[in-house]
């Protein structure tokens, strides 16, 4: 059996087996399978590939190469990663009238033009040098609107104080038309307060690592950025 290296210190446990990921499965995990191969299907194939699951039940991927990590990058990221974003939705847009809108960790929201990532953020993107050229855990995928990926994303890319700056690039790179600027900061306040609710309350059930972030204060940083952006304006 190849050796195994553990990955990151996220919300679930990953491991890297050669060229295989081994992540702790989850009640939802054959609904992202099933969005997974779909994904291939469409001609998207900077996902992984659900390969199965292993003696110990872990759900087995295919290895996304590149380089994963929390910094947002530079402006050449910000417009690779709104492209592959904007490349992803639009395969899973074919997708959504054949997927189960149930089963998934999260409820589906309205309207359901996509399935969204959920954290399409530049800790769950592989890149080569400034190329945004895989993206990774989809445990937060479900049907929903273009705007809930659109805006964390644009978020996670486009730190305070320039986020006006980069949240306009990341929006014209992905089109400015379906992403529609004017109307991003208010999503990205949405976004951040429902961020801040989920830590709050998957900590109060127990979750461990939602129980750090709390202890951390990750909820009362997301609302304080939530403030801040309340008050940007885009055109």
């Amino acid at each position: 059996m190849e050796q195994e290296q553990q990955l990151g210190a996220g919300v679930t446990q990953v491991a890297r087996a050669g060229d295989t990921v081994r992540r702790t499965a989850s009640g939802w995990t054959p609904a992202v399978h099933e969005l997974l191969r779909g994904l291939r299907t469409a001609g998207f194939t900077e996902a992984p590939e659900p390969l199965g699951f292993d003696e110990q039940g872990r759900e087995v991927l295919s290895f996304v190469p590149g380089e994963v990590g929390d910094d947002p990058r530079g402006e050449a990221a910000v417009i690779s990663a709104a492209r592959l974003l904007r490349r992803f939705h639009d395969a899973s847009a074919t997708l959504v009238d054949r997927l189960p809108h149930t089963g998934w960790q999260f409820p589906a929201l309205d309207p359901a033009e996509v399935i969204v990532h959920g954290d399409f953020a530049p800790y769950n993107l592989a890149f080569a040098g400034q190329d945004a050229v895989g993206v990774i855990d989809f445990d937060t995928a479900r049907p929903g609107p273009r705007w809930w990926d659109i805006a964390y994303s644009a978020y996670r890319f486009s730190p305070l104080p320039d986020f006006a700056h980069r949240a306009d690039l990341f929006c014209t790179a992905y089109g400015r038309e379906l992403a529609e600027p004017e109307l991003l900061p208010g999503r990205v306040v949405i976004f951040l307060r429902w961020l801040a609710g989920l830590i709050r309350e998957q900590a109060a059930a127990g979750h461990p690592a939602f129980s750090q972030h709390l202890a951390e204060g990750h909820d009362l940083g997301y609302l304080a950025d939530a403030e801040r952006i309340a008050g940007i304006t885009l055109c």
